[in-house]
């Protein structure tokens, strides 16, 4: 049935119920309207030119009969006209109206508002954004005023942005029931528009105001780092006191995007016995508990997660994506321990047709683990293409397995074929370098990484492999600290860029440096790599117990790794 406006509706139901209830008796006396023949007439023709697309003679029609009558209901249909028409003025227009004669009404004032941002008129939002404010409560006050950046998102000029929201929300700002969330929305729309000192001057004064609140904290979150100093000792003092466990939560997940799993771990420790049903928290720690090889520690918090969430998702029918990855780590774990058939019977519980890679690339993991390398290779390669990185994603999976596995001759080749496929990806390109430096063809390495530098000179990682090879063949070792001094300013907190700069130091003859630096790269992350090069330190240093120390926790983290076996076994046989 072709749409017909709500109150023309009305009127054709008014009429047919005008003559049905002339044959009842026992009915209720209409209720008659103020709709006289000339009207209902003008909204027949508005509404009859809308439908034949003829928006411009639908709008009028509308928006005199809006005017005439002063019904809410039909200055609306006017806008609706006019935006069906992308004709933003009209709309505006039409808003305007019927904010003048509503003034109170949400739905004028709202649509006023979002049309001025849509035509870029920002400067002229705060009024109609005052007003919608002055005729709400407290609480949906604060919930307009908390998704007022959505509404923003699309404005170019974040910095006019967030000076015209100041002056909307002037009479908020210190308002004790709803300045926290007004000072937070401005700080986010100062962090937007890159004014990073703003945003924290509002993240304080919204703490001011309410020292519980968790709104500001999230966003001091977002502003942790060099050119925001302060905003991480802010975000500590919080957690000390009784915190939201969301804002624990988010500082964990920033202590991993900082590579500083240890600190990151705590937090998570905190997170889950503070509150044990938040499933992410589980997720998390289990991942990281096995990335330490903490296979007990790890089964358990998985396990946890997989009980809280099967409990939360009785009702449906499809697994999630977070049920996946608990079983993808627990066949992991199973792995670890040798037991293949239990982390084969872990993927035979997945029921689940999204990243089917993901999937497949455990089972080529198992499959290789009994010896049976071509066919998982196969088993990867069989797994269907639906996307335009899928095919990339399976050359690297097949890549990875075959490092895993020790073949690097075939790693090697099967990257480089792929990089003639993928000439602009300058991951492969990386990839390949990596396995050129394994091989000991330097000259390639160095020229794909440069190549690397200079599609991506903000790439840390690529300076840091520069560096690091040449410090380990103590080769142009002045260069090497070039490199590596590069790296550190892109990326000063990573332990493995720390660490390349600690095993530089260590080939220049500087002992006590590299074993400071080396120290801390170990304490920020445990690693089996860094523990073979602190081992040789202080075992250089004839600290020798404390070098096989470093050394067992190293070979407990990854009993394999080629590093940190070879370096033990070198220096064991010397005197």
């Amino acid at each position: 049935m072709p749409r017909i406006s709500r109150l023309l509706s009305l009127a054709f139901g008014a009429v047919l119920f005008s003559h049905v209830a002339l044959g009842a008796t026992d009915a209720a006396p209409p209720s008659n309207s103020n709709m006289d023949a000339s009207l209902f007439y003008q909204l027949l023709v508005g509404e009859m030119s809308a439908r034949s697309g003829d928006d411009g003679t639908a709008y009028s029609v509308l928006l005199d009969a809006a005017r005439k009558t002063q019904d809410p209901r039909l200055y609306e249909r006017a806008v609706e006209v006019a935006l069906h028409a992308r004709n933003g003025e009209a709309a505006l227009e039409a808003a305007q109206a019927w904010a003048r004669v509503h003034p109170s009404s949400t739905k004028a004032n709202i649509y006023q508002f979002q049309i001025l941002l849509g035509l870029n008129r920002v400067d002229k939002t705060p009024e109609p954004l005052q007003r919608e404010l002055a005729a709400l409560d407290v609480n949906a006050r604060k919930e307009l005023i908390a998704q007022l950046p959505r509404y923003m998102a699309r404005v170019s000029d974040k910095t006019q942005a967030a000076e015209a929201l100041e002056r909307g929300l002037a009479s908020e700002l210190a308002n004790a029931d709803t300045g926290a969330t007004a000072w937070t929305t401005l700080g986010v729309m100062r962090w937007q528009a890159d004014n990073l000192r703003g945003a924290f001057d509002a993240v304080q004064r919204a703490r001011a105001l309410d020292p519980q609140a968790q709104e500001p904290m999230l966003l001091a979150l977002e502003l942790m780092g060099p050119k925001v100093p302060e905003a991480e000792p802010l975000v500590q003092e919080y957690l000390q006191r009784t915190p939201k466990a969301d804002v624990r939560m988010g500082y964990a997940r920033r202590l991993l995007d900082a590579q500083h799993y240890g600190e990151a771990y705590q937090q998570l420790l905190r997170v889950t016995e503070e509150k044990p049903e938040l499933l992410e928290g589980w997720l998390v720690r289990g991942s990281l508990e096995l990335q330490d090889n903490k296979l007990d520690a790890a089964e358990t918090s998985l396990q946890r997660y997989l009980a809280l969430q099967g409990a939360l998702a009785q009702s449906t029918d499809s697994m999630g994506r977070g049920t996946v990855q608990a079983l993808l780590l627990l066949s992991q774990v199973a792995e670890n321990r040798g037991q293949l058939d239990q982390a084969t019977a872990y993927l035979d519980r997945i029921d689940s047709t999204e990243e089917p890679l993901r999937i497949q690339r455990r089972r080529a993991a198992l499959l290789a683990r009994q010896g049976k390398l071509e066919a998982a290779r196969a088993l990867l390669r069989e797994v269907p293409e639906t996307q335009a990185g899928d095919a990339l994603a399976k050359i690297n999976a097949e890549a990875q397995l075959l490092r895993d596995n020790q073949k690097f001759p075939q790693a090697y080749q099967l990257l480089k074929e792929s990089m003639a496929r993928f000439p602009d990806d300058m991951d492969l390109v990386y990839d390949v370098a990596m396995m050129a430096e394994r091989l000991n063809k330097l000259e390639e390495m160095e020229a794909l990484l440069k190549q690397v530098i200079a599609a991506r000179p903000q790439n840390a990682s690529a300076y840091n492999a520069l560096g690091y090879a040449l410090a380990d063949r103590k080769l142009r070792l002045d260069e090497a600290r070039q490199y590596l001094q590069k790296a550190l300013e892109l990326t000063p907190q990573d332990p493995y860029i720390i660490d390349s700069m600690g095993w530089l130091e260590f080939r220049m003859g500087n002992s006590t440096e590299a074993l400071r630096l080396l120290q801390n790269a170990y304490q920020a992350r445990p690693d089996a790599e860094i523990a073979a090069h602190l081992g040789e330190v202080l075992w250089t240093l004839g600290q020798r117990e404390q070098a096989q120390a470093i050394w067992k926790e190293g070979l407990a983290l990854s009993p394999h790794n080629d590093t940190l076996n070879q370096t033990i076994q070198r220096l064991r046989k010397q005197p």
